[in-house]
């Protein structure tokens, strides 16, 4: 059964409202994760009308997960039980996005094989991709992008003749896409991208993607975990690329498909976004060097194994603190319980 998830502080939105109109369409179901802004009530319409599993704080620390108490509170972090939520009732694929994004009329459930890809090609070694040029002949980069990769050309996609299995794709946003501070600065408008074959980046490819519109299988669920002790901007990002490298280990990768959804992006200070995102101009093109060197196990049982590697390798290098894998072994722990 098909799960999305999302965290909010709003009464339902119209973009809300929207997904959820959608969802009984793939006999889908939203699981809404509130915080101590609120709100207190979710109600959207009558039970038949309205398929959403509402979760405030009180009702989350008092549920069954470690994580419940141990996040922390007022943090978009408080997603990982929604995640939690969603596979103890049964989800076969969890959707996540945001309460500003509606999906457009192309929005519809995905399968974990895809025939219809075209592929940028295994490569070692590792090197970073802009997807959105795949998408667009304007100039933008997906926050995360380290910024001397913004100007280099991208490799050229390769079709695929047979099945590729991706337990990660990525829907890319219209309206307001995700990208970073800078480019809102400078360059913001409102955005379209151009449709096209989605994007297969096997191993060796290093891309940031988001929590924005993002489908998971299985295999891949022990890789939704969205570290607490980081940049709020920066959360995300850092999981992706945790995320990749742990698919790397299956000889997976992430599939990125054109716009599915429209942003009505809620309020941001931009100075502010710019702020908390600083760490990833720094920091990205270490932690992904750090990781692509880090050894780990292949085989579907040692995922969450791997993750936790990925993490006590960015403690050891201060890139989190020691709690950080507090709230990773909690989550690990909650589900090997489900």
């Amino acid at each position: 059964m098909l799960y999305a998830v999302i965290t909010t502080i709003q009464e339902p939105t119209d973009c809300v409202r929207k997904l959820a109109k959608r969802l009984p369409e793939a006999a889908g179901r939203l699981v809404v994760i509130g915080d101590k802004k609120g709100p207190k009530r979710f109600d959207g319409g009558s039970a038949s009308e309205w398929p959403v599993d509402f979760l405030d704080l009180a009702a989350q620390q008092a549920g069954p997960f470690k994580l419940g108490n141990a996040l922390p509170v007022g943090h978009y972090a408080r997603k990982n039980i929604g995640y939690l939520q969603a596979i103890a009732s049964g989800a076969s694929c969890v959707y996540e996005t945001d309460d500003d994004n509606a999906p457009l009329p192309s929005w519809q459930p995905r399968t974990e094989q895809l025939s219809d890809v075209v592929s940028v090609g295994e490569i070692s070694p590792a090197r970073w991709v802009n997807v959105y040029r795949y998408f667009s002949k304007e100039n933008i980069w997906p926050r995360g992008l380290p910024l001397d990769e913004i100007r280099k050309g991208v490799p050229e996609l390769i079709p695929v003749t047979s099945p590729v299995r991706a337990p990660i794709q990525q829907g890319l946003v219209d309206g307001s896409p995700d990208v970073d501070a800078i480019w809102r600065l400078v360059l913001d408008h409102a955005f379209e991208f151009d449709r096209g074959r989605s994007v297969h980046l096997p191993p060796g490819n290093w891309c940031p993607f988001n929590t924005q519109s993002t489908w998971w299988w299985p295999t891949a669920f022990p890789l939704l975990y969205i570290p607490s002790y980081c940049s709020f901007r920066m959360c995300d990002i850092w999981k992706s690329f945790v995320a990749q490298r742990c698919l790397w280990a299956l000889k997976l990768g992430v599939v990125f498909h054109a716009s599915e959804v429209f942003q009505d992006r809620n309020m941001h200070d931009l100075t502010r976004d710019f702020n908390d995102e600083v760490p990833g101009y720094q920091l990205n093109r270490r932690i992904t060097d750090m990781l692509a060197e880090l050894p780990l196990s292949d085989g579907v049982e040692n995922v969450g194994k791997n993750m936790r590697s990925c993490y006590a390798r960015l403690v050891e290098a201060e890139i989190f603190p020691e709690k950080e894998l507090v709230l990773v072994d909690a989550w690990l722990d909650d589900l090997t319980g489900l």
